[in-house]
């Protein structure tokens, strides 16, 4: 308001002006005629502005914020430790580390798979705090939740930098001019650089397009594992103090008009098998509260009225979610009762349904066929094995899943389930396997598109690689033959090079284990959707065959000894295996069938104890991850409770040369 009572005094004098000019000299009333009648238009735009201002209201005691970042940049640490120093816990009680992620699979890989709500209080202000995920498989979380939020905190590695991650999130941040807070973390690693960092974000700021004013956006420093942070680095590291200082002066208020009708955007889905689904969103005009009649609609969906009635509301208090009454603008809030709300929905007031615009969420690029296990040890570890129980699991995964798509086949065995990357649908296998199922898997394939033309077009990916100097030259060869293309190429320091190539996703797919294997280890890959481009041509993805079992039986040493020289193995003796499944991989590119149940015939002069000196090497266990790379198209993988298998899809020997003819 302050903003609209200056140019009304701007006005204002403009006027007097004008009054003087015609007084001395009357004949000047043609000249500034003009003049007058554009001040008038001026004055009904500021009146209209003014009233516009008095309408809307700040909300001083709240604060609504998201944390985005990179993936492993550390945003689930700050989290932790503004909890901690907001005084959620108690001071004896056991916390666990990355107490945020709450799901087994987040805490095993360190990852941050959903975002998740939380609040704290700092000087009489609620500061409503969002996780967001930091891979790219996880995105579509990250461009919902921004519209809850009215600003964000950014957090940077000290050392590692820009990442492309970081460029993806910080892009949606500007798109919706949110203001942002840099947080410059890890300041306590040896190799730190903060200074370095500070000139690539910036650097970042200026590739984005950014504002003047969002270029000024205010700098911290902090060690979130360590529980500080600092505006200077030459200040006295105490505590998070700086940074909830900088959240209270440089995030806005959020705004609204409380008399106006109601109007909540669900931006997240939460899920709870005792009251369904639960809509998260906040409170953008008027209130919300218990008992109210109300009216769910969808910009995307103009058809959609569903009259609704509100039934339980929540907000969040630190890790828990409290029941409320009533809940007014700028609080987020949590809604059960409704059956089948959806991200994107807006809850109004019946007397004026209006939907809050909210974009669209980002397609599919990857898909894989879930298929029911038929293999001959089929039912014998899954406590849920039929095509019902995978139908209904699957589906049941969209009630929190928005940028996951299901479909279903001719045939009822099988369901065609699209995710964002092989991450995203390998935590879903992953969760599922974990909780009984029994199924299988078919290779990742992309999914494709046509143009206007009728041209095909394919998904491609960013990728930047931070890879050890000397294998620089096998990595640029590998992406080249997956038909990548080098963008860029420069050094990072430390005997490290930084290459960019925009390549097709199907050329990624399966590939992640051998860069591991080219760069020992050492090198890293992030990847990000960079939209679609025209067919680049066919990929190998394989260059071995496999290793199949001849027969169904027991693995032994003797069998296991004379298949070990054809390649690498992936079981051990004393394994159940069956006429078809793949056992290992060939040297070669063509696939080989192996006796490994084969024992040895026993003579005068042999023993069953001549076994014992025979040697194996040992074998190479597959995670789910390098199973699903490393699967064919003609192969599948057998997902169990207890094992994972590779097959080939056809298992008698003769059907399968037959089918490749």
């Amino acid at each position: 308001m302050e903003h609209v009572d200056k140019k009304t005094n701007v006005m204002t004098t403009f006027v007097r002006f004008l009054n003087k000019k015609i007084l001395q000299n009357p004949t000047n009333m043609i000249k500034y005629i003009g003049w007058f009648f554009n001040l008038m238009l001026q004055l009904i735009h500021f009146t209209q502005e003014r009233e516009i201002l008095y309408m809307k209201m700040k909300r001083e005691d709240v604060r609504n914020i998201a944390i985005i970042a990179h993936v492993d940049h550390g945003k689930t640490t700050l989290v932790d430790e503004l909890l901690k120093q907001s005084g959620v816990f108690r001071a004896n009680q056991e916390v666990e580390e990355r107490v945020m992620d709450s799901n087994d699979i987040e805490r095993e890989r360190g990852i941050t798979i959903l975002s998740k709500n939380t609040a704290v209080y700092y000087k009489d202000t609620k500061i409503n705090i969002i996780d967001t995920p930091g891979h790219a498989d996880f995105g579509g979380e990250v461009e919902r939740v921004l519209k809850m939020v009215n600003g964000v905190i950014l957090v940077v590695d000290a050392f590692e930098g820009a990442m492309p991650q970081t460029k993806f999130v910080l892009r949606k941040a500007l798109d919706l001019n949110l203001p942002v807070i840099v947080c410059i973390n890890k300041i306590d690693r040896p190799e730190a650089r903060p200074d370095e960092v500070i000139d690539e974000v910036l650097e970042l700021f200026m590739d984005l397009d950014a504002s003047d004013d969002q270029l000024d956006c205010p700098f911290i420093y902090a060690s979130a594992k360590s529980g500080i942070a600092v505006l200077d680095l030459t200040d006295e590291e105490k505590d998070m103090k700086p940074l909830f200082e900088t959240i209270l002066e440089y995030i806005p208020a959020p705004e609204g008009d409380p008399d106006a009708s109601t109007q909540v955007l669900i931006s997240t889905i939460d899920y709870n098998e005792y009251v369904g689904r639960i809509g998260v969103g906040k409170v953008d005009n008027g209130s919300i509260k218990v008992g109210m009649d109300a009216i769910v609609v969808n910009e995307h969906n103009p058809d959609r009225q569903e009259k609704v009635r509100i039934n339980k509301l929540y907000e969040f208090d630190g890790l828990n979610k409290i029941d409320v009454k009533e809940a007014s603008i700028g609080s987020i809030v949590a809604i059960s009762g409704i059956a089948d709300i959806s991200i994107g929905d807006t809850i109004c007031s019946p007397e004026e349904p209006k939907a809050i615009p909210f974009q669209k969420i980002s397609e599919p690029t990857i898909a894989i066929q879930f298929i029911v296990n038929d293999s001959p040890f089929a039912g014998q570890e899954g406590k849920y094995v039929t095509s019902r129980h995978l139908r209904d699991r699957l589906f049941r995964e969209l009630n929190t899943d928005v940028s996951l798509r299901v479909e279903e086949s001719d045939s009822t065995d099988s369901f065609k389930v699209s995710g964002r990357g092989e991450l995203h649908l390998s935590v879903l296998i992953e969760n599922m396997r974990r909780e009984g199922y029994e199924f299988a898997v078919s290779k990742a394939e992309v999914l494709y598109k046509k143009d206007e033309h009728g041209k095909l077009l394919e998904p491609m990916e960013a990728a930047y690689i931070d890879v050890p100097d000397e294998f620089t030259g096998t990595v640029i060869d590998k992406l080249s033959q997956r038909k990548g293309e080098l963008q860029g190429m420069g050094t990072t320091g430390g005997g490290y090079t930084r290459l960019e190539f925009k390549i097709p996703s199907r050329g990624l797919i399966g590939y992640r284990g051998e860069f591991l294997t080219d760069t020992k280890g050492n090198g890293i890959m992030n990847t990000a959707f960079d939209g679609y481009a025209p067919y680049k041509g066919d990929i190998q993805y394989r260059k071995q065959g496999s290793l199949i079992a001849f027969e169904t039986g027991e693995s032994v040493t003797y069998g296991l000894y004379s298949a070990q020289e054809r390649g690498v193995l992936f079981i051990g003796p004393g394994e159940k295996v069956y006429s078809g499944m793949v056992i290992g991989e060939n040297a070669k590119t063509d696939d080989i069938e192996v006796n490994v149940c084969k024992t040895k015939h026993l003579t005068n002069t042999r023993s069953s104890s001549a076994d014992e000196a025979l040697r194996l090497t040992t074998p190479k266990v597959l995670s789910l991850e390098e199973a699903l790379d490393f699967i064919d198209t003609d192969e599948l993988l057998e997902v169990t409770p207890e094992n994972l298998r590779i097959r080939k899809k056809i298992l008698d020997p003769k059907m399968r040369k037959r089918g490749n003819k």
